[in-house]
């Protein structure tokens, strides 16, 4: 799980010493998610599965694809498909994805980039290895967030983010005892390159094993930890976790996170997504690829797709024969 990192982690910027006063946030709920298979087949773990929508608020689903080793021919994306009304927050960990879409827009994301698409009013796209991926086979382990989008923004034309791994804001503990990516928002002061219609924040953080991450979380967030890999105890009743659970917090000011002094050797440290943001507080309505406030927004979005205004798939560079293509 290489994604972004540096040689000596005490070289970097480190959290504050949270004093005795500081309200940790306690486990609300702890869950499992559920295996599954998205798009032309490949395995997924459902992240946010069991959890009611207003605990998960601005944030609608997480999917955490592979970790899987393809053999030769074997890699997988999802053929085309449409979008609207939320952004999707693609974060490749290991291996290589390509993204195409009807307006024209595209590029590739490798170890530790994300990509950040706004669907807003509505698109087709794709996501697929390239095709020397497909002939060699290799490590594949990304993530994919949406994140919901406020009534106001929901029509809004698409636009993209590219965000380089080398980009992420890195910091670490005081002990230097964890790494944290900062992708989006802010931590501790600290603020990630991802900019966001609401406001969230998101990190990839590496703790070592044995090693207690104290995190600063603003308390008008709500926060949710997903644990990639690896094993360790989350709160400070030490609520044992391991990978593909997810910890819904209640309310408080800081987050509290345990590695367990052993772990399993293909998992050599804990590693953790975390995701916090304000709650939107309006109505959603919800169905397949489209995310919306009514019933009557939805059944629109689907007129719409079926009509061919949220675009039409071009000749050009179908599933598995453009390569690479051009980043944004």
């Amino acid at each position: 799980m290489p994604a972004i990192t540096v040689d000596d982690v005490l070289v970097l910027p480190r959290l504050p010493r949270l004093d005795e006063s500081t309200r940790y946030r306690p486990v609300r709920k702890l869950t499992t998610a559920p295996s599954g298979y998205e798009g032309e087949g490949f395995p997924v773990r459902r992240a946010f599965a069991g959890v009611p929508m207003h605990e998960l608020d601005p944030f609608i689903h997480l999917d955490q694809m592979g970790e899987v080793d393809y053999a030769p021919g074997e890699p997988k994306g999802t053929p085309w498909h449409p979008h609207r009304g939320f952004e999707t927050v693609t974060y490749m960990i290991d291996g290589i994805m390509d993204h195409q879409d009807t307006l024209g827009g595209g590029g590739t994301i490798t170890d530790g980039d994300t990509q950040w698409m706004t669907a807003g009013s509505g698109l087709l796209h794709i996501e697929a290895p390239p095709e020397h991926l497909v002939v060699s086979g290799g490590l594949f382990h990304g993530l994919q967030l949406w994140v919901n989008l406020p009534r106001v923004a929901k029509m809004k034309p698409p636009r993209y983010q590219d965000i380089r791994g080398k980009e992420s804001t890195l910091l670490t503990t005081p002990d230097g005892g964890a790494l944290i990516r900062v992708i989006a928002g802010e931590v501790a002061g600290h603020r990630g390159p991802g900019s966001t219609h609401t406001p969230i924040t998101i990190a990839h953080v590496t703790v070592q094993p044995g090693a207690e991450l104290s995190l600063p979380w603003r308390a008008d967030f709500n926060a949710l930890v997903y644990v990639l890999a690896g094993r360790g105890t989350v709160g400070t009743e030490r609520r044992p976790f391991h990978t593909g659970q997810l910890a819904v917090h209640g309310p408080g000011d800081a987050l509290r996170v345990t590695a367990d002094a052993t772990q399993d050797s293909n998992a050599p440290a804990l590693e953790l997504y975390i995701m916090g943001g304000q709650p939107i507080r309006e109505p959603v309505a919800h169905y397949g690829p489209f995310v919306m406030n009514t019933r009557d927004e939805l059944i629109q979005a689907f007129e719409d797709f079926q009509a061919g205004r949220l675009g039409v798939v071009p000749a050009e560079r179908l599933p598995h024969t453009g390569g690479q293509g051009e980043r944004p």
